[in-house]
C-alpha cells in the first residue's frame, strides 16, 4: 500500500508470522512490527448493476465505457465479456484495456475485498478517433464498474474451515463447550473407548482460538486438522478493508488522486 507505506502478508497461520518476523530480524536487521491477523473475505454482487460514462458528458476522459454486473455461479471466479453489439467498436488495445482494468478494479470491492462470483459485462462504448487512448478506457473503467458495483451491492462472505478433533472421551463435555462458544457447527461426536472425534465447521477467523482453548480441557492430548471448504455470508457486523487504491467509489477524491499521478 504505498499511501500508507504498509505490506499485506497473506498468511496460513499466527505461527507463520512469527516466523516471518523472527526471519526479517536475524536475518535482516529488520525489527517489524504486525497489527492484528485479519480474516480474508471476498464479496460476491448481491443482484445486477450497470453504469454508463458517455464521452463530452461530465466524463473528463475521452472514452465511453458501459458496464453491467452480475451474480455468477458460487466459485466460478470473475469473468468479462464484452456484448456481441460493442464487439468491433473499438481499437483492440482499448478493449484490452478495459479488460486488464476490470480484472484489476475487482480486486478491492465496496468493503475493500476482492469481487468474485460475477460476469462483467460491456454495454456500451465509444472513442475519439483522434485524440482517446488506451490510458482514458484505463482511468474511466473504474468509475463505471464501481458505480454498476455499487447499484448491484455486495454481499461479504467469510471463509469457513472443516474441522476434525480427536480428544479423549472423558472431555467430550468441555470440547462441546468451546466449539459452541466459537460459533462451530459439529456433527454427532463418536467415541471408541477411552477416545473420541468431532468433525463440523468452523469460521476460519476462530480456527487459532479453537486450537488454544482445546489444550486445557483434552489436557494437551486433543488433535485439531482445519482446512479451508467454503465461503459464506457473514453476520451482521461487515468486516472491511482499508482501501489502497485511488478510490473509485469517491468521485472527487478519485479525480484528484489521478490527477496527482498524472
Amino acid at each position: 500500500d504505498d499511501t500508507r507505506q504498509e505490506l499485506s502478508v497473506s498468511l496460513y497461520g499466527e505461527v507463520q508470522k512469527e516466523v516471518i518476523q523472527a526471519t526479517l530480524a536475524n536475518d535482516f536487521g529488520l525489527e517489524v512490527g504486525f497489527r492484528g491477523t485479519t480474516t480474508i473475505c471476498v464479496e460476491r454482487p448481491a443482484g445486477t448493476g450497470a453504469a454508463v460514462e458517455t464521452i463530452g458528458k461530465g466524463n473528463p476522459f475521452l472514452a465511453t465505457v458501459g458496464l453491467r454486473v452480475e451474480p455468477a455461479a458460487i466459485d466460478s471466479g470473475a469473468r468479462y465479456e464484452p456484448e456481441r453489439d460493442v464487439l468491433g467498436t473499438l481499437p483492440p488495445a482499448f478493449f484490452t484495456a478495459v479488460e486488464e482494468t476490470v480484472q484489476k478494479t475487482l480486486r478491492q470491492g465496496i468493503y475493500g475485498w476482492q469481487v468474485t462470483d460475477c460476469v462483467v459485462t460491456m454495454t456500451q462504448s465509444g472513442f475519439d478517433s483522434v485524440s482517446s487512448t488506451a490510458r482514458d478506457f484505463r482511468l474511466l473503467t473504474p468509475l463505471v464498474l464501481m458505480s454498476a458495483l455499487q447499484q448491484a451491492g455486495t454481499v461479504v462472505c467469510e471463509p469457513i474451515n472443516r474441522f476434525r478433533i480427536e480428544f479423549p472421551a472423558d472431555a467430550l463435555g468441555a470440547v462441546w463447550s468451546v466449539l459452541t462458544r466459537l460459533g462451530a457447527v459439529s456433527q454427532s461426536p463418536a467415541l471408541r473407548g477411552s477416545s473420541g472425534t468431532l468433525e463440523g465447521e468452523v469460521p476460519a477467523a476462530r480456527v487459532h482460538e479453537l486450537q488454544l482453548e482445546l489444550q486445557a480441557p483434552t489436557r494437551g492430548e486433543g488433535i485439531l486438522e482445519s482446512a479451508f471448504d467454503h465461503y459464506e455470508p457473514v453476520g451482521a457486523e461487515v468486516p472491511t478493508r482499508p482501501r489502497s487504491d485511488h478510490n473509485p467509489l469517491n468521485r472527487d477524491e478519485y479525480m484528484l488522486r489521478v490527477s496527482r499521478a498524472l
